[in-house]
C-alpha cells in the first residue's frame, strides 16, 4: 500500500509499522521526493516554483487496512505518525500531473461551526435571497445549457402536485389502459396528456415519453431499452450488449450523456480487438474540427456497420448531418438506429434550424431546459407507429423510463412544464429567429473587438446558439473565473485539439437565455465589448455590466398581462 508520513522521518525498507499499537507489517521502500508548492484550491490551483520535500513509501500491511487509516512508523527507535494513502500523484488534471499530499488535505478540512438551527434557517433564506438577486438582475447568464424560468412556470412548478407520486403504466391486460398505481391522480394525468400532445406538435413527430426528469436519464432509457429490444428474440440466455456505436468523441463537443464513461457504459460491448467499448466517432473537418466530415463518415460505417448512431453534441456551432448520414445507412442496409441527442438545441427545432424526423431521425432525446426553456426535465421522442418493425423498440423505451429509470417524476416539475411547452408553441417562431440572429451578431462582434472565435466565417461562426472563444492551452478556467468576477457568467471548454478539462482553452458562450430578456444584437455587440475589456486588458467592468444588466430584467416570449393576473394571485395566496 502506499503510505505518506505526516510527521519528520523518511521511511526505509524493514521499518516496522504499527496500528494501534499493533504490529501491521513493513515498509518495502521509502524515501523523500520534491514536488511543487500550489496555490489555491481545486480548478483555480496553480504549480508555482516554490519546491517542497515530502517523505512517502510503499509497505505491506494488514488486509484489513484501509486508505485514510492512520498507522506509524518505527523510524531509528521512534515512531513517525503516517496514513494510508490511494495514491501519491494523479495525472489526471492536464497539463500537470500533481502531487496529492493527503495528510495537508486532512488538515486543512474545516468543520461547519454549530450554530443554532434559527440562525442556520436565516442564514439560508438570506444568501439564497442575496444569490438570486445577484444571478437574475445584476449579472450576465451566457452558459448556453441554462435558462431562467418565466414567473408562471416557476410558480406552476411549486404547486401540488409537486411531491406526490403517479405511477403509471399501460397493462394489455386492460386493452392496453393507462394504470396508475395511485389515487388523487387525475389531475397529473390530464397534464401528461396535454404535454405529450404540445411536444409531438413542436417536435412533428407520433410519440414522446416525458418522465424522464433528465437528458442523461431519457438517454439511458434508451441505451436500455436498445439492448432490450437487440435480445428481443431469446430472453433464455444473458443479454448482448450494443455491438458497434458511432458517436461524438467527448473532447471534439461529445455529450457525456453519450460515452462509454457516462450513459453508455453498461450497455456497450467490448471490441475484442482493442479490449476498449466498442465504440468509434465521428471524423471532423481539418480546418474546422466542430463539423463532421460526411464523406469521411461512408468508409466508417461501412466498415463498422454500427448498431447505432448517437449525433449531438454539448459543444455546437453547427446543424448535425441527419439526412446525410440517414441516406449512407439505407444505401448500405445496415440495421442501424439514428439517434440524436438534442439536449442543447431542441428548443430551436423548426424550419430555422432542423426539423429531425423529417431528415430521417428514428429518436430524439433531449433536456428541457437549453434552449427549450421548461423545467429541468428529460424527453424521449420518435416517429415510430404501431405496426411498424420497430415499434416494439418504442415500448422497450417506455418500460425503461417506467419502471425502469424513475419512481416519483417529479410532478411539479412536469407541470411547470406543460405551460413552458404552451409559451414555447405560442412564441417559439420569434424566439428561434432571434436567437440564431443573436448568436451569429454576437459572435461578430466579438471577433470584431479582437478575439479569438471559433467556427466558419463563412457562416458568421454559427448555425446555433453557442459561440467559441479560443483564450489559449489552459487558460480557459481563469479567464473564466476572472469573467465571473466581473458578473459575466461563461462556461470553459476544452477545444477539440486539448486533452481535457482542465487544460481547457476555450469559452463556450450561449445567447438563449438572455434573448429571452430582451437582448438583440447591438446588446450583443456592446456586451463584446465588456468581455474583450475583462479578457484582453484586464479590465474591472462589473460596475458596467450591473448598469447593462438593469436594461434587461423583463422576460419575453412568456404569457404575462392583466388576463393572468387574477390567477396568478390566487396561486400565490395556496402557496
Amino acid at each position: 500500500m502506499f503510505v505518506e508520513l505526516v510527521e519528520k522521518g523518511i521511511a526505509r525498507a524493514g521499518n516496522l509499522v504499527f496500528s494501534e499499537n499493533k504490529h501491521v507489517g513493513y515498509v518495502t521502500s521509502g524515501t523523500m521526493v520534491p514536488c511543487w508548492a500550489v496555490e489555491g484550491i481545486g480548478i483555480a490551483s496553480r504549480l508555482t516554483d516554490k519546491k517542497e520535500m515530502r517523505a512517502i513509501c510503499l509497505a505491506l500491511l494488514d488486509s484489513t487496512l484501509r486508505p485514510e487509516n492512520d498507522i506509524e512508523i518505527e523510524i531509528r527507535g521512534k515512531r513517525a505518525k503516517g496514513i494510508i494513502v490511494p495514491y501519491h500523484s494523479r495525472s489526471d488534471a492536464p497539463p500537470y500531473a500533481r502531487a496529492i499530499i493527503h495528510g495537508r488535505v486532512r488538515k486543512e478540512e474545516a468543520s461547519l461551526p454549530d450554530r443554532e438551527t434559527v440562525k442556520k434557517v436565516r442564514t439560508l433564506l438570506d444568501k439564497a435571497a442575496a444569490n438570486h438577486l445577484w444571478r437574475q438582475h445584476e449579472c450576465v447568464n451566457l452558459i448556453p445549457s441554462e435558462q431562467t424560468l418565466s414567473k408562471m412556470v416557476r410558480l406552476l412548478s411549486t404547486m401540488d402536485p409537486s411531491g406526490r407520486y403517479a405511477e403509471h403504466k399501460q397493462m394489455k391486460a386492460f386493452s392496453e389502459a393507462e394504470v396508475f398505481y395511485y389515487q388523487g391522480t387525475d389531475f397529473i394525468s390530464e397534464v401528461e396528456n396535454l404535454l405529450e400532445e404540445e411536444l409531438k406538435a413542436f417536435l412533428g413527430c407520433s410519440e414522446v415519453e416525458t418522465r424522464v426528469i433528465s437528458g442523461q436519464m431519457a438517454n439511458v432509457a434508451v441505451f436500455s431499452a436498445l439492448v432490450d429490444f437487440l435480445n428481443r428474440a431469446d430472453r433464455k440466455i444473458e443479454q448482448r450488449r450494443i455491438r458497434k456505436i458511432l458517436n461524438h468523441h467527448i473532447i471534439k463537443g461529445g455529450h457525456l450523456s453519450a460515452q462509454p464513461m457516462g450513459a453508455l457504459r453498461d450497455f456497450v460491448a467490448r471490441d475484442p480487438k482493442t479490449e476498449r467499448p466498442a465504440v468509434v466517432h465521428f471524423p471532423v473537418l481539418h480546418d474546422n474540427p466542430y463539423k463532421i466530415d460526411v464523406d469521411a463518415c461512408r468508409a466508417i460505417i461501412a466498415e463498422h456497420r454500427p448498431e447505432l448512431i448517437i449525433l449531438g453534441k454539448s459543444m455546437t456551432l453547427h446543424k448535425e448531418p441527419v439526412a446525410e448520414l440517414r441516406a449512407i445507412v439505407d444505401e448500405l442496409s445496415i440495421d442501424c438506429i439514428v439517434m440524436y441527442d438534442m439536449a442543447h438545441v431542441v428548443g430551436l427545432v423548426g424550419p430555422y434550424f432542423q426539423q429531425p424526423f423529417e431528415e430521417g431521425a428514428d429518436i430524439v432525446t433531449a433536456s428541457t431546459h437549453k434552449t427549450y426553456y421548461g423545467t429541468q426535465r428529460g424527453i424521449i421522442a420518435t416517429n415510430y407507429a404501431e405496426g411498424d418493425l420497430r415499434y416494439p423498440l418504442w415500448e422497450a423505451i417506455q418500460r425503461r423510463a417506467f419502471p425502469g429509470s424513475v419512481s416519483n417524476h417529479h410532478l411539479g416539475t412536469l407541470l411547470g412544464l406543460l405551460l413552458a411547452a404552451y409559451e414555447m408553441n405560442y412564441f417559439k417562431d420569434e424566439y428561434q429567429q432571434n436567437v440564431l440572429t443573436n448568436a451569429k451578431a454576437f459572435a461578430k462582434g466579438l471577433k470584431e473587438v479582437g478575439l479569438n472565435v471559433a467556427g466558419d466565417p463563412e457562416i458568421s461562426y454559427t448555425e446555433t446558439h453557442q459561440v467559441i472563444i479560443e483564450v489559449g492551452y489552459a487558460n480557459g478556467p481563469e479567464i473564466a473565473r476572472r469573467l465571473e468576477e466581473n458578473n459575466i457568467i461563461v462556461n470553459y471548454q476544452a477545444s477539440p485539439d486539448e486533452e481535457g478539462f482542465t487544460a481547457a482553452g476555450s469559452l463556450r458562450i450561449g445567447v438563449s437565455e438572455m434573448t429571452r430578456f430582451g437582448m438583440e444584437p447591438g446588446h450583443f455587440s456592446e456586451l463584446a465589448q465588456l468581455i474583450h475589456d475583462v479578457i484582453i486588458r484586464g479590465k474591472s467592468v462589473k460596475d458596467e455590466v450591473k448598469v447593462f444588466r438593469k436594461r434587461f430584467l423583463d422576460m419575453k416570449y412568456c404569457f404575462s398581462g392583466d388576463e393572468f393576473n387574477d390567477l396568478i394571485q390566487k396561486l400565490h395566496q395556496m402557496i
